[in-house]
Parts: C-alpha cells; structure tokens; sequence
C-alpha cells in the first residue's frame, strides 16, 4: 500500500522464508525498533541500486547516483511510513508497537544478527527494484 502511494509501483510480495543469524544484508540497510506488544526489530535490505531509485523517486524523480545525506533521509522517511502504517493496522487488531527512528547501515559486507529471534524474510520486488523486509520479533509474553 505504501510503496504504491509513495512510489507510484506496484510491488510484488515475493515467497516468505526465514533465515538463520547471522546473516549479510544487502548494501543498504535500515533498521527500526520495534516495542510494545511485539518487540525485536524490522531491517529493510536492498542494493545500491535499488536504494538509489527509491531516493530518486522520494525527491521528486531528481536523479541520485550516490547516497549523500538527503537521498538516505528519504530512503529513511520510506521505511518510516512502511512501518508506521504497519503499526497503525496492528493497532486496529488490538496489538500495540511502537517504532524507533530508523539507522541505516551501509556497506558490501553488512552482518545482521538477531540472538534468540527467528528472522522472518519478505521479499518485495517492483519493477527492477527488490528489497527485502526482514522481521526479527518475539511476541509480549510469550
């Protein structure tokens, strides 16, 4: 929903799977905390390239060749919306989070790890943009 009003693409829900950690992301990652009922985190990996179009199309379709401090402002502002609408349909089904400001990491050789939590992995493809929504969470007492 989002990516559609945002980026005006329509995104493709790609097979769920899980991965073990640690694991290497992609060349631009964002994480966002996650509390409340569900606590852990969301990570948003996707390539250079992919991180380079999402900024190009945040900014107004200005063209970004590298990521400077604007254009990994807007690829953030994405993942804030993604995950802020999340919180909001949750909050609808009577589960409560809250989410962090997003960090993102950037770099060839990213290692994720996410101790004592399963990592739930959803891909999303568009165009000739993927990225992978990656949920690392446990669940108010469980």
């Amino acid at each position: 929903m989002v990516l559609k009003q945002v980026l005006q693409v329509e995104a493709q829900l790609g097979r769920v799977y899980v991965k073990t950690s640690p694991y290497l992301g992609e060349a631009v990652v964002i994480i966002v905390g996650l509390t409340g009922d569900l606590k852990g985190q969301a990570v948003i990996s996707q390539n250079r390239e992919t991180a380079c179009t999402v900024a190009s199309i945040m900014m107004g379709g200005m063209p970004v060749d590298e990521l400077n401090e604007i254009s990994r402002s807007a690829i953030s502002e994405l993942s804030n919306m993604i995950l802020g609408t999340a919180a909001s349909l949750l909050s609808q089904k009577k589960i409560s989070i809250d989410i962090t400001p997003p960090t993102m990491l950037t770099g060839e050789s990213v290692t994720i790890s996410s101790d004592k939590m399963t990592t739930v992995c959803i891909p999303i493809t568009w165009g000739n943009g993927v990225c992978t929504i990656e949920l690392d969470i446990s669940v108010s007492g469980q």
